[in-house]
């Protein structure tokens, strides 16, 4: 079995998270339901941080263990760095429609 460097818990997840810290360039195994997937990171990701699987456009929400946490503030590609910089609190804001 390979070595899962990061995990998605929930197949409607759009981002997974880094087992270990991950350079720019590393090459992430992890599964999405009974599915193996690779990709490649495009930034340094902490250990414990979050990265997009699947490109995520402006407003989207981020799904993390099959639940949202959050909103893109701007548009995310694949193996980029979900973090406070790009993504926007949903919960307890009158302004949103949630």
């Amino acid at each position: 079995m390979k070595k899962r460097t990061a995990i998605a818990m929930k197949v409607q997840d759009n981002v997974a998270t880094a087992v270990e810290s991950l350079a720019t360039g590393t090459k992430v195994i992890f599964n999405v339901g009974d599915q193996e997937m690779y990709l490649t990171v495009m930034q340094d990701i902490p250990f414990g941080h979050k990265f997009a699987i699947r490109n995520i456009i402006k407003g989207e929400e981020i799904i993390k263990y099959g639940s949202p946490i959050g909103a893109a503030e701007r548009n995310i590609e694949a193996g980029e760095h979900v973090h406070v910089h790009n993504i926007g609190g949903i919960r307890g804001r009158g302004d949103l429609p949630h």
